[in-house]
């Protein structure tokens, strides 16, 4: 599935976002027009910033998977 077709059920989820330059990031998906997302991203300590992405520089993004506590 082509990553734009995602964005619609991905929004206000935690998110991992890889870049065509080989990088990437994580935080969660707070919106997206402009041909921008915008993703909450933590910083350090008890700081956050939102931060935009534009989508010609996006290759795929992923939505983070569930965690089962086997106790």
């Amino acid at each position: 599935m082509n990553w734009q077709h995602k964005i619609g059920y991905l929004l206000g989820q935690p998110v991992g976002i890889s870049f065509i330059d080989g990088t990437g990031t994580s935080g969660v998906l707070f919106d997206a027009y402009g041909g921008s997302l915008y993703v909450m991203e933590y910083l350090y300590h008890s700081q956050f910033a939102m931060k935009h992405y534009n989508y010609n520089t996006i290759q795929d993004i992923h939505p983070f998977p569930s965690c089962y506590n086997q106790r």
